[in-house]
């Protein structure tokens, strides 16, 4: 899974017709009412992805965002677009702008029956994940979260992470992981000291509890940089932690983004009492 840190943006997959993919992990009126509704949210439309077009919309602009902006270097099977391995087997949440109906942010959503489908998560990928095993049939990973350039304002976060909320309580999951990306670009140079700061931080404050805890599979090698220099985490790792996330982990190196992939994790039960009321009525 991989999500870039800045929507204003990161708690990250064989090319068949959209209508071919297997949801039998969803109830039929579950997904009539969190994947096919289209609701406006004043200039937004949320919506989910129903047909390969759109969901090849959401790839042309994570391609923008993540290699157009930040330079990854993406194998690219059909030019300018963003696809990877996992992406048939995902939902992928879209929200537009209603005047021009432009995808303007989007998140990729895997599903434990779809996760096991395909043999993993993204995040089994950069991480040894044994010890999630317990929450493996309750948790989906969210991924490939990015928002434009031109709409990084917390009204996109906020319609992202109420229709995510939804999908959730409709299908019965209560445990979200993903990998929370930071740049390793810092002032036109590349280095690890903004994730190196960033971890040291975050470990003395939201670490997870050591049975929660994942190995990187490729470290990246903190020691390398000086941690005294406290960088601000990025915006949307802040969100997650005010939802009550938790790091899992020291970061793994993604050298094809060029990024530092943070392990998160949150679960509903720990989402302070307000956010509970706000995305889920509660």
């Amino acid at each position: 899974m991989k999500e870039l840190p800045n929507p204003t943006m990161p708690l990250s997959f064989i090319d068949v017709p959209r209508g071919s993919l297997h949801r039998s992990d969803l109830d039929a009126q579950q997904v009539s009412q969190a994947s096919q509704k289209t609701e406006a949210r004043s200039s937004l439309i949320v919506e989910w992805a129903k047909h390969q077009d759109e969901v090849r919309e959401a790839q042309q602009l994570r391609f923008s965002v993540f290699a157009t902006e930040m330079g990854a270097r993406l194998k690219e099977s059909m030019p300018g677009h963003d696809i990877d391995l996992f992406d048939d087997f995902c939902e992928h949440l879209l929200i537009r702008d209603q005047e021009t109906r432009e995808v303007i942010g989007t998140y990729r959503v895997l599903t434990p029956a779809q996760a096991k489908r395909i043999g993993s998560t993204y995040a089994d990928l950069e991480f040894d994940l044994i010890r999630l095993r317990p929450y493996r049939e309750r948790m989906v990973e969210l991924g490939r979260s990015c928002v434009h350039a031109d709409h990084r304002h917390g009204g996109v976060i906020m319609a992202l992470w109420g229709a995510l909320a939804e999908f959730m309580v409709h299908n019965k999951l209560d445990v979200m992981m993903g990998c929370a990306s930071i740049p390793m670009l810092h002032q036109g140079v590349v280095s690890g000291e903004v994730a190196a700061s960033i971890w040291h931080q975050l470990k003395q404050t939201h670490l997870a509890s050591v049975e929660n805890q994942v190995t990187p599979r490729l470290a990246l090698p903190l020691e390398q940089w000086d941690v005294n220099t406290a960088f601000e985490p990025p915006a949307l790792i802040k969100g997650y932690l005010r939802l009550g996330a938790k790091v899992l982990g020291a970061p793994a190196w993604d050298p094809d983004f060029n990024t530092a992939d943070l392990p998160m994790l949150m679960k509903i039960n720990d989402m302070p009492a307000r956010y509970r009321k706000h995305f889920l009525g509660v």
